[in-house]
Order: C-alpha cells, then sequence, then structure tokens
C-alpha cells in the first residue's frame, strides 16, 4: 500500500485536541482533561493525555509531513499507518505483551492513541547506569525472533510499502556518516570521521549493507529497535516506535539491538561482561525463532558494526561517545567488525 498526506489534516494542538478527542471516543462527552508532554517526540507531535481525575491516562502520537525535531526532513504521514500495522500483525506472536497496547486509530488524520506506560525508564538510561537490563534485552530479542520466523510470507511486503520512511532512515545509517559532511564533533573523532570517509573497502561492505537494507524481502522488521525505544514498564521491556517498519532484513533488528548494548559496555570499559550479555541476547533470539532461516550471527553483527560507527560520527551520535576515548574506542570496535565480524557473540 501507498500512503499519502490526507487530504485535509486537522494539525491538533493544545486549543483543539479535547474536541477531536471527544469526537473519536477517547474522552466522554463534557470530560475533563490535562494535557503534557511524554517521550522526545522527533519524529511525530507526542503527548500525554490525563481524562477526568487524572487515574486515565493515554499517549497520543500524531504524524505530520515535517519532522517534529527534524523539520527540515519531510516524509509521508504514512509512517504512522505502517506502525499501527505493526503492531496489529506482530500481536499474534507478543504472548509477552512487547507490544505498546493501540487503544485506537485514526489513519485519515494520521492519530495513534497508545496505553500510557508512565515516567518509566529507557533502557538505555538503565544501561548507561550500569542496570543489569539484560532480561530486558533477551524480553526483546525473543519477540523480535517470534516475528521474523513467522512472517517471511512474501505476499505480506505489499502492506508494508514503507519506502519513504525506509529510504530517509537509510541514508542516515549507512549513507551519510561515511562521507564528507559537517557533523559537529570533536577534532579527534572528525579525524576518525575523514579516515573512514577515505577507506574503500569499508564503504564497499557498508554500501553492500545498504543494498540488503533495502531490499523487501525477509521479515516483518521493526526497523529501529534501539535501546532508547524501550521502555522499562513494570510488565517488562516494551517496545515503541514502529514507523519504520518494512519487510526486509531480520538481521537489521538484532544488529540494531546489539550495537547500543555493544556501544554502552565499551563506552564504560566493559568488555569483559559484554560476551555473556550478547549470548544471552542471541540465544534468546535463536531459542524464539525456531531456526528455521535463521539470521547469520556474522550478518547481524555487521549491521551493527554499522549503527556503531553511525552512532559515534553520524548526526545522530550517543551520549557514550562523547568522551573522545570512549568514542575512539567504539569506533576501532565497529570498524572490525563491519571488515570481519565475528561469526558468533563475544
Amino acid at each position: 500500500m501507498q500512503c499519502t498526506f490526507p487530504d485535509v489534516q486537522i494539525r491538533l494542538d493544545e486549543s483543539n485536541v479535547f474536541e477531536y478527542l471527544r469526537a473519536c471516543g477517547a474522552l466522554a462527552p463534557g470530560e475533563t482533561a490535562t494535557i503534557g508532554p511524554a517521550g522526545d517526540g522527533n519524529i511525530n507531535w507526542v503527548r500525554r493525555i490525563r481524562a477526568g481525575d487524572g487515574s486515565r491516562s493515554f499517549v497520543l502520537k500524531q504524524a505530520r509531513p515535517a519532522l517534529e525535531r527534524f523539520p527540515e526532513y519531510r516524509a509521508s504521514t504514512g509512517r504512522l499507518i505502517f506502525e499501527a500495522r505493526y503492531y496489529e500483525v506482530s500481536a499474534a506472536w507478543d504472548r509477552e505483551r512487547v507490544r505498546p497496547e493501540v487503544l485506537h486509530f485514526d489513519p485519515e488524520q494520521r492519530v495513534l492513541l497508545l496505553e500510557d506506560l508512565g515516567d518509566v525508564e529507557r533502557l538505555d538510561a538503565a544501561l548507561a547506569r550500569g542496570a543489569p537490563a539484560t532480561d530486558a534485552l533477551c524480553r526483546v530479542a525473543a519477540f523480535l525472533g517470534s516475528v521474523h520466523a513467522a512472517t517471511r510470507d512474501p505476499g505480506l511486503a505489499e502492506h508494508f510499502r514503507n519506502e519513504e520512511m525506509q529510504r530517509l532512515h537509510g541514508e542516515h545509517v549507512f549513507a551519510l556518516p561515511y562521507r564528507p559532511n559537517d557533523f559537529p564533533m570533536s577534532p579527534a573523532l572528525a579525524e576518525c570521521a575523514r579516515r573512514v570517509w577515505r577507506d574503500d573497502a569499508l564503504r564497499e561492505r557498508i554500501d553492500a549493507a545498504h543494498g540488503r537494507y533495502l531490499e523487501p524481502r525477509g521479515a516483518l522488521v521493526h526497523a529501529d529497535a534501539q535501546a532508547g525505544n524501550i521502555l522499562l514498564a513494570e510488565r517488562g521491556a516494551v517496545l515503541l516506535d514502529a514507523e519504520i517498519a518494512h519487510v526486509g532484513d531480520p538481521a537489521f533488528d538484532v544488529g540494531v539491538l546489539v550495537a547500543h548494548v555493544t556501544i554502552l559496555a565499551i563506552a564504560r570499559g566493559e568488555r569483559e561482561s559484554l560476551g555473556t550479555r550478547l549470548q544471552r541476547l542471541w540465544d534468546a533470539y535463536v531459542g524464539a525463532h525456531g531456526g528455521d532461516e535463521l539470521p547469520r550471527y556474522a550478518e547481524v553483527a555487521r549491521y551493527a558494526g554499522i549503527e556503531m560507527l553511525r552512532r559515534t560520527i553520524g548526526a545522530a551520535r550517543v551520549p557514550a561517545v562523547e568522551r573522545d576515548e570512549a568514542g575512539l574506542a567504539v569506533a576501532r570496535e565497529a570498524t572490525r567488525w563491519i571488515l570481519g565480524p565475528p561469526s558468533a557473540p563475544r
């Protein structure tokens, strides 16, 4: 399905959102409510709605042509259709409730209402403070494994033709960081970036991975299973923000998850425990997947290396690499994984 902008989109804000919510039945006639921030809202307009006396709340997302945090980028508002569709399709294999509960979806106005998990910690913050978050990682890995194994139907690609978001995301992962750019970084990391730009063998492998990422075959992938999109709710880890969902290479999903664990471990000097953590993550994925047409770990590791490197010298750098020592260590390991990816977790 090709998604386009709605003919007339109501741009929700504090002045009209309650009227809209009453019209769609999310609020009762005359019911009062309050509105406040919810999450970062990098791509969509996202707010927390507290109804009545505050005992009931939910999260509202609206997709608009200009991305919220980066208005210089425009993308089809159909991204919210694919997020809602991802939650719908993956529900059959989500026995542990790793997906957020969808309360209401308005495809015409590109509005999605989700359960409110509260002000719980994100996985990236938990990892950064050294929390034992391996169970959360395994929970998400098992969910991804179940979905990947069950969604290898080639016909599914027609329902997830999310090319615009896939292409936009792919440029930031596989292209922009590895060509001359003016991304702000320290002199040491800037020199590291210039060495990457001049490394033809490295860029050749990244370009080949980019080609695999764009192929509309494989399985249904979330495509942004980074630690910042995982909330540590009371019931366990919950994976959010499936706006980039498409049919593609399952190894990419696992590679992104592996990358964010590895970045933090290297930056914090915790290499000794990293191998055990990655092995448990991979075992959880393999156990849920079942092994039929399982991605090779080397493919996972190469994607992980690319994600690690772009989070170090690309536009979307993570706080863990702010210190030159940490950033350069992550970049070295990432380069090794891209050129010669390990065949098993280590």
